[in-house]
């Protein structure tokens, strides 16, 4: 793929809104994208198609609700990378 078609893959997922604000009813937030840590060493990062949709609270490291941070809120919902990445494909795929 290309870094064209990538680019135009990441803006769509950010436009999804916040995945974790939408579980947790909050209703789609704008997000930034985050590249799943998921079977990765911790310097690497994955394909720019593995991504997920995240508000700054939920996505960064300054955040105890950060997926980067402590994980609060996603220990509290009880949800992780991989149910946010298939909320995300199916959202693409579904529209819904």
């Amino acid at each position: 793929m290309t870094k064209r078609a990538e680019q135009k893959y990441m803006s769509r997922v950010a436009e999804l809104g916040c995945y974790l604000c939408q579980h947790l009813g909050y209703g789609p937030t704008p997000a930034q994208i985050h590249h799943l840590r998921e079977g990765q060493g911790m310097a690497q990062r994955n394909s720019n198609y593995l991504v997920i949709p995240l508000c700054d609270q939920h996505h960064a490291n300054s955040s105890v609700d950060g997926i980067h941070g402590q994980r609060r809120a996603w220990k509290l919902a009880q949800v992780g990378e991989m149910d946010a990445l298939a909320w995300t494909i199916g959202r693409l795929n579904n529209g819904s």
